[in-house]
């Protein structure tokens, strides 16, 4: 289907709230340990597509030379065959390369920048003219045989022998420009075997920060692309969702962006999400709760567990550390309304409502019941029936989503019910958005939630007026 391109200009002001997804400049630098092992040898971290468009933010997007074997390649295929054939991670294979040459966000870089790209067999007081390194020369070559020393000498001797042929390996100390340094894993040992100095390793820690070390907002899903398993991120740390009927009842599965293990491995496990909406869940101490997104609510009788419209045979039997992740809600008594909700419809007006205890919440969009409530049947009623019901703020879009209103530029992503404005593709593109996940609906639905920091991912400094291409399809 073929893209369409909008071009417009956003100002960025001093001053102006961003969200933190990008890293910043002063990043600290622990030098022992510049990234983890998971992540250096990540391969399923980048596809060949996501490769190449991380490439447009230099010339790479658009350079073709030889491989290794003398066959024809883009710069994407190149790193993409060798980060499979050697096993690291794309990732890894682009800091490096921006590191030694500058070459990913160079827009115009030299010849002699591409045929050394990675910097590889050129010691500090080699000539690039020597006969014995002309082999190495080129970008493919290049990407090659430094993919292969690291993984065939470097990542061999350290799983062998806990050392590299330069004596650098974890718990091992080692000088380095005149500094005591004592590698944590086998990425840092690999690291400086490459490149044995402080300054060069701080900077591809600099950068990977700056490129990758980014949060998801609350509310997105995580599927792991190795495992499959899906987590919920909320307040940095991920919840497993460790039940399909779970994952069905509470989560839009439209909305779930597909990562890396590396991406994950950053965030702190925290509560399994086990239990789908309205299960019932009886505790050691016989209470009964009715369980809603985050919150168990106990009925107080069963007297008000019959009323409300359950059945003691739906009741399961569960222990306390079962009940954790829930926070207390309100009692459920014989005069509670419709805890589960229903969706009622206005039949003079046609306008619907979720209706939940004793309140009428607007729904304003096709768009936003179709988010909320794929599966729930609508009632239609009198008017004077929902006059009945206190009217309360409208139904949002489920965290996660990601909205535009019809004819407009911009797009959003939902998280706790604010909209945070996307800057640009590649920052749509560096978080695993697909286009197809845009949900387009109207002016006034997009409007009801309140507008949220600027999601932006920064490569380098930004002008005051920075022009800015929004994708979609």
């Amino acid at each position: 289907m073929k893209r369409l391109f909008f071009i417009f200009f956003l100002f960025i002001f001093a001053g102006e709230p961003v969200a933190t997804a990008y890293a910043m400049e002063n990043f600290a630098v622990d030098p022992e340990y510049l990234i983890s092992d998971t992540e250096m040898l990540d391969v399923s971290s980048m596809s060949l597509e996501d490769i190449q468009g991380f490439l447009t933010r230099g010339s790479l997007a658009s350079y073709s030379t030889t491989d290794k074997d003398g066959i024809e390649q883009s710069a994407a295929k190149i790193i993409w065959d060798v980060s499979q054939t050697f096993e690291l991670s794309p990732r890894f294979l682009l800091v490096l390369l921006q590191r030694e040459q500058s070459l990913v966000e160079d827009p115009d870089p030299t010849q002699n920048q591409l045929d050394w790209a990675m910097g590889y067999a050129v010691c500090d007081s080699c000539s690039k003219s020597d006969p014995i390194i002309q082999k190495y020369k080129g970008f493919g070559n290049q990407l090659y045989y430094a993919g292969q020393r690291i993984r065939d000498s470097y990542l061999s001797d350290l799983e062998s022998r806990g050392y590299t042929q330069t004596g650098i390996g974890p718990g091992i100390e080692s000088i380095i420009d005149g500094t005591t340094v004592i590698p944590a894993n086998n990425a840092t040992a690999s690291l400086y075997t490459y490149t044995p100095h402080l300054h060069g390793n701080e900077n591809f820690a600099r950068i990977w920060n700056r490129w990758f070390n980014y949060d998801y907002l609350t509310g997105s899903l995580l599927q792991d692309k190795e495992t499959g398993g899906i987590w919920l991120i909320q307040h940095n740390t991920r919840r497993p969702i460790t039940s399909r009927t779970a994952f069905y009842s509470r989560f839009n599965p439209e909305t779930v962006i597909s990562v890396s293990p590396s991406t994950l491995e950053k965030y702190p496990i925290g509560l399994a999400i086990s239990f789908p909406n309205y299960s019932l869940l009886r505790s050691p101490g016989g209470t009964v709760y009715l369980i809603v997104d985050d919150t168990r609510r106990g009925f107080a009788s069963q007297q008000a567990l019959r009323s409300l419209g359950f059945s003691s045979e739906e009741i399961t039997d569960v222990t306390w550390e079962d009940l954790v992740p829930y926070t207390e809600g309100e009692p459920l008594t014989v005069s509670s309304a419709n805890p589960a909700g229903v969706l009622l419809q206005d039949k003079s007006t046609g306008g619907v409502f979720s209706v939940k205890d004793g309140k009428k919440y607007p729904i304003l969009s096709r768009e936003i019941l179709k988010n909320r409530f794929p599966h729930d049947s609508i009632t239609v009623v009198a008017p004077e029936e929902l006059e009945a019901f206190e009217r309360a703020e409208p139904v949002r879009f489920q965290d996660g989503t990601l909205i535009a209103a019809q004819g407009s530029r911009d797009i959003f992503v939902i998280s706790e019910g604010v909209r945070h404005p996307i800057a640009n593709e590649l920052t749509f593109n560096s978080f695993g958005w697909d286009w197809s996940q845009v949900v387009w609906t109207t002016e006034r639905a997009v409007l009801e939630h309140p507008l949220g920091d600027l999601l932006l991912l920064e490569t380098e400094p930004q002008d005051d007026a920075q022009e800015i291409i929004i994708a979609s399809r």
